[in-house]
C-alpha cells in the first residue's frame, strides 16, 4: 500500500512539474456539477509537503489521495486530474484537485481530507 501511495504522488509530482504552474481557474458549468469560486481555493502556500502528507496518511488524520481521486472523479467522471495537493482550508484540511477536461478546460474540485466529500460552492 505504502508503494502504491508512493508511486502515485511520484507520478502526480511528476505530472504537475510536467505541465507547469497552471493559472486558468475554468469552472464547470454544467448542471449538477459542483465547482468551486477562486475565493474558496486555498492559497500554494497553505499546502502540506509529500512528506507532511505522508505522516497525515499514516497517522489516519486524513484519507488517502487515491480515495480523493475517486470522489473527484464522481463529480467530473472523464476528466483526468492533473494534481492532488493536500491544503489547509480555515481549520480542516482540504485536497484541492486540478482536472483537465476533455474539452480543454481546468477545474479545481475541493474535497475534504478527512471525509472524503466534495466540497460544493
Amino acid at each position: 500500500m505504502r508503494i502504491l501511495l508512493a508511486l502515485l504522488l511520484i507520478g502526480l509530482t511528476v505530472a504537475g512539474f510536467a505541465t507547469g504552474s497552471i493559472d486558468t481557474y475554468a469552472e464547470e458549468t454544467t448542471a449538477g456539477t459542483v465547482t468551486t469560486p477562486l475565493a474558496a481555493i486555498p492559497r500554494s502556500e497553505t499546502c502540506l509537503s509529500p512528506a507532511d502528507l505522508r505522516e497525515a496518511v499514516a497517522d489516519k488524520r486524513v484519507i488517502a489521495p487515491v480515495a480523493a481521486i475517486r470522489a473527484a472523479r464522481q463529480v467530473i467522471p472523464r476528466a483526468e486530474i492533473q494534481r492532488a495537493r493536500l491544503c489547509r482550508n480555515d481549520e480542516t484540511l482540504v485536497y484541492l484537485l486540478t482536472a483537465l477536461r476533455r474539452d480543454g478546460q481546468f477545474v479545481h474540485v475541493v474535497v475534504d481530507a478527512t471525509t472524503g466529500q466534495v466540497s460544493g460552492p
